[in-house]
C-alpha cells in the first residue's frame, strides 16, 4: 500500500468526478414547471363546459380531445413564452424564484424552442381537426399573452390584468368555435364572464404580494394604488362579470336550473367582495386570499353548472 501510494507523482492533479447530470424526473418537472399547469387548468375550466353549451349537451369525441389537448398546448406554450421573457423579474419575486429559468434549471433557447413548438402543435391541432376560426384565435391568443401582454402591458401599465384577460378569456372563444365554426351572442357573453372575473381574481393575489411586484418594478394596480381602490374598481368587475353570468340565461337560452345557479353564485361573489372592501375602508386587514381562492371556486362551479345545463336541455328536447 505504500509503495503504491509513493509512485504517485505529487503535482499528478486529481481525479474529479464529470458534472451529473440532473435525473429525468428533474427535467421533466421543471418543463411541467414551465407550462404553469395552474393557469392551463383554469383555461380548461371555462373551455371543456363551453363545449357542451356549444353542441346542445354533449360534445363529440373528437372536438373534445382537440380543445382539451390543443387547448392545454396552447396553454403551455403561452405559459413557457411568458417565463422566457420574464426570467429576469421572476429571480427577484419570491412567488416566482423557483420557476426554471429563474433556477436555472432550463436554458432560455430550450424554452424559447420549447414553447414555439407547442404552440405550432396547437394550432395545427386545431387547423387539421377543427376549424381555421378556432386555429386563428389560438395563435391570436399565444401571441397577444406573449408580445403584448408579457412584453409591453406588463411593465407598463397597471392596467395590464385587465386587458391582458383577453388572451385568459379566448378558451371560451375557440371552444365555441371548435363546434360551430363561428362565434355567436352567447360565445360572447361568455368571454365578457371570464374577462370581467380575471382582474378581482388577480388582484386578490396581487395585493398580497405587491411588496415582490415592486421589487420588480411591475406596475401591477395594487403597487400604484392604495388597498382600498384596488378592491373598490375590484367591485366595479365583479357587478360587470356577474350581470354577464345572468345575462346568458335567457341569451343562450338555459334552462333555469343555470339561471338560479349563476344568481346565487354571483351572489355569493358579490357579499365577498364587498364585505373585504368594508374591511380595507375600516382600515382592517382584508382577507384578500379568500377572496382570490373563492374566484376559482365560483368560476368552476359557474361554468360546470353551463355543462349540466346543457345536458339537462339535451335530454329535455
Amino acid at each position: 500500500m505504500t509503495g503504491a501510494l509513493s509512485r504517485q507523482s505529487p503535482t499528478s492533479a486529481p481525479l474529479t468526478s464529470p458534472p451529473t447530470r440532473p435525473p429525468f424526473r428533474e427535467i421533466a418537472g421543471a418543463y411541467l414547471s414551465l407550462c404553469k399547469p395552474r393557469i392551463v387548468e383554469l383555461l380548461l375550466v371555462s373551455a371543456v363546459p363551453t363545449l357542451f353549451m356549444a353542441s346542445r349537451g354533449f360534445p363529440s369525441l373528437a372536438d373534445f380531445l382537440v380543445v382539451v389537448v390543443g387547448g392545454t398546448c396552447a396553454g403551455a406554450s403561452a405559459g413557457a413564452f411568458n417565463c422566457f421573457i420574464d426570467r429576469d423579474i421572476d429571480q427577484l419575486m419570491a412567488r416566482t424564484m423557483n420557476r426554471p429559468l429563474a433556477r436555472h434549471q432550463i436554458g432560455p433557447r430550450a424554452a424559447l424552442v420549447f414553447g414555439t413548438c407547442l404552440g405550432v402543435v396547437s394550432v395545427g391541432l386545431f387547423l387539421a381537426l377543427s376549424h381555421v376560426l378556432a386555429a386563428a384565435l389560438t395563435l391570436c391568443a399565444i401571441g397577444y399573452y406573449a408580445l403584448v401582454y408579457s412584453l409591453l402591458l406588463k411593465r407598463r401599465t397597471p392596467q395590464s390584468t385587465l386587458w391582458g384577460g383577453l388572451c385568459g378569456s379566448a378558451p371560451v372563444l375557440i371552444a365555441w368555435a371548435t363546434v360551430t365554426g363561428s362565434v355567436s351572442w352567447t360565445a360572447l357573453c361568455l368571454f365578457l364572464v371570464v374577462f370581467f372575473w380575471q382582474p378581482p381574481h388577480f388582484w386578490a393575489l396581487a395585493i398580497k404580494y405587491q411588496d415582490d411586484y415592486a421589487r420588480a418594478s411591475i406596475p401591477v394596480l395594487p403597487v400604484v394604488a392604495s388597498t382600498r381602490r384596488v378592491l373598490a374598481e375590484s367591485i366595479v368587475h365583479s357587478w360587470l362579470m356577474v350581470f354577464s353570468s345572468v345575462a346568458v340565461w335567457p341569451l343562450a337560452p338555459t334552462t333555469p336550473f343555470y339561471g338560479v345557479v349563476s344568481i346565487a353564485l354571483g351572489g355569493a361573489f358579490l357579499i365577498k367582495v364587498h364585505s373585504i372592501h368594508r374591511a380595507a375602508r375600516q382600515d382592517r386587514n382584508p382577507q384578500t386570499m379568500g377572496l382570490f381562492h373563492g374566484s376559482i371556486v365560483y368560476l368552476t362551479l359557474l361554468f360546470a353548472s353551463l355543462a349540466v345545463d346543457a345536458v339537462i336541455r339535451s335530454y329535455g328536447s
